[in-house]
């Protein structure tokens, strides 16, 4: 099995996400929602913005295009080399990461919101005291914005027979004809029914702020999607669809969901009365239209290579890992100022990007025991003339 062709507007998406990503959780101090620490004042454009991002794409591409590595890696890789692959790149920065970099924003936010007035290191015992407890009820939000690791290495464990029998013969002639059925006009739009059905009939548990099931049928379907060049071809056509379909129903979704929100002090992600199933139900919807809208533009637009894109390729994992817990350090400190939400949010995000990109530098990229820790390959040795 040779590597296939490399996809530059799947980079090129993973980078843009991870930033976009990087940039809502600036935005966090200042919405109406609750987390880790939080500004004194409040802005209604942070609400949307942070809205926007968590409710329709943000967290879906992310499972979607995991979806796409998957399918890329197993084209070279046997079974069993994608599973020590995915220890790697997936488990031991979740571990290492819940140990080491999760403590410093749950003490943050214990300062914050519980009144503490101990040390870090007289807080840090404490923080794994009730771990267990989560994991058994296999909840990984405690692992603040690592859930997103340790979830999609579940994901990557479960779904791995299925990927693998996709790959046999019979599975090839079943994944063709699935393929084919997709190619017809619109049909693309109707992998948003299981997307819709999970979302709808399951609440909301605050990860990433939709229902974790959704998420396995979003990297299941990002799977399929890069399996076939006909659903490639199905997504490219649509592209345009998807756009003037998702833009208005996105306007209705923030809409109803600001009105329950903030004038009745309703979260529609939880419950099951008619107004908030059917919102959920738009909300998936929606979100898939977003994801056709954003992979056939991509496709169109970024598939070509650059400097800047091959650093960052190889940067974004441990980019993701060290973000949140810059952002809420240096944001526990700048919410104190006397100053504005702009001014603030520029300083927080400011300060953490050039924070984080010289830790990669200096802390993880230099070494492979670093490296490993924070799911990157090992550096290639140099042959000496």
């Amino acid at each position: 099995m040779g590597k296939p062709q490399r996809r530059y507007d799947v980079d090129w998406l993973r980078v843009l996400v991870t930033l976009t990503v990087f940039y809502f959780h600036n935005a966090r101090f200042f919405d109406f929602m609750g987390w880790h620490v939080k500004n004194e004042q409040k802005s209604v454009a942070m609400m949307v913005f942070v809205g926007f991002l968590s409710l329709q794409w943000m967290m879906p591409l992310f499972f979607v295009l995991a979806g796409a590595g998957t399918c890329f890696a197993l084209g070279f890789r046997t079974g069993g080399r994608y599973v020590k692959e995915r220890v790697g790149r997936l488990l031991v920065p979740f571990i290492f990461g819940l140990c080491v970099l999760i403590p410093p924003q749950a003490y943050c936010e214990h300062v914050s919101f519980s009144g503490f007035d101990g040390t870090y290191l007289q807080f840090y015992p404490r923080f794994f005291e009730n771990l267990p407890f989560y994991f058994s009820l296999g909840w990984f939000g405690q692992g603040h914005h690592l859930w997103f690791l340790g979830v999609l290495f579940c994901f990557s464990m479960v779904s791995l027979p299925l990927f693998l029998y996709l790959r046999t013969e019979s599975g090839k002639r079943v994944l063709s004809s699935i393929a084919s059925f997709f190619d017809r006009p619109g049909a693309i739009f109707l992998l948003a029914v299981p997307i819709a059905g999970v979302e709808s009939s399951l609440q909301t548990y605050g990860e990433g702020g939709w229902n974790r099931y959704a998420y396995l049928v979003f990297f299941l379907c990002g799977y399929l999607l890069f399996s076939h060049p006909r659903f490639e071809r199905a997504v490219e056509r649509q592209g345009k669809a998807a756009l003037i379909i998702g833009v208005p129903s996105m306007l209705v979704l923030v809409g109803v969901g600001a009105y329950y929100y903030l004038g009745k002090d309703v979260d529609l992600g939880f419950g099951y009365s008619a107004t908030a199933v059917l919102w959920r139900l738009l909300k998936g919807f929606n979100a898939w239209c977003w994801i056709v809208a954003i992979l056939s533009y991509g496709r169109r637009y970024l598939s070509f290579s650059n400097r800047f894109l091959n650093y960052a390729s190889e940067t974004v994992l441990p980019f993701y890992i060290w973000h949140q817990t810059v952002i809420v350090v240096i944001g526990f400190y700048v919410v104190r100022w006397h100053a504005s939400i702009l001014a603030k949010y520029i300083v927080i995000s400011t300060a953490s990007l050039v924070s984080i990109i010289v830790l990669c530098e200096v802390l993880v990229k230099r070494t492979n025991v670093t490296r490993f820790l924070f799911g990157m390959r090992p550096k290639k040795r140099r042959v000496r003339p």
